[in-house]
């Protein structure tokens, strides 16, 4: 096989691939195509959650154990800011508008001095967020008619196992007793 055919086969190769992007760029960038087919993208949940209950446990002077006790681990702590805890939750969903909420606790002594909190959900109103959204589709039948079964074979009673002798109480020494 001589160079040039495969000079050319590379050049009519490379040329191609240059009409191709060139053609990707005369589409409009609002096209139907684009409107219509969209990737799945994954419900993304980050931080604390923490609930309006979760927040009325909290009272002025309780110890930072309790705190933690009450809300979990702190997603923020700083070593210039011993004294100040901060929670933050935020919720991305498909097709929906993303939520974020912050709480932000601080302590004097190692007690609960003061708590500063966004507008925050009870534990229902949070969970009815988590859910899906319903299939607006009829479920399908779940019933076989006769006909169909009897092309599978029928059940059969499952063999018993095989008995297994016990195990002795006691082993021999493994290696021969020394004089």
């Amino acid at each position: 096989m001589s160079e040039l055919p495969r000079q050319r086969r590379i050049f009519l190769l490379l040329g191609l691939a240059c009409l191709g992007l060139a053609a990707c760029k005369s589409l409009p960038p609002t096209s139907q195509l684009m409107t219509t087919v969209s990737p799945y993208k994954i419900d993304v949940v980050q931080g604390n959650v923490v609930t309006r209950e979760q927040l009325a446990v909290l009272k002025p002077g309780m110890p930072r154990m309790t705190v933690r006790d009450v809300l979990g681990t702190p997603l923020l702590t700083s070593v210039f800011h011993a004294e100040r805890w901060d929670y933050v939750f935020t919720l991305r969903r498909q097709g929906a508008e993303p939520q974020s909420r912050k709480v932000t606790v601080f302590f004097k002594d190692d007690v609960l001095e003061r708590i500063e909190a966004d507008e925050l959900p009870s534990e229902s109103e949070f969970a009815a967020t988590l859910k899906s959204q319903a299939n607006p589709g009829p479920l399908p039948a779940l019933q076989a008619p006769a006909g169909s079964l009897e092309k599978f074979p029928a059940a059969t009673q499952p063999t018993p196992a095989p008995v297994v002798p016990a195990t002795p109480a006691n082993y021999p020494p493994l290696e021969p007793a020394t004089r």
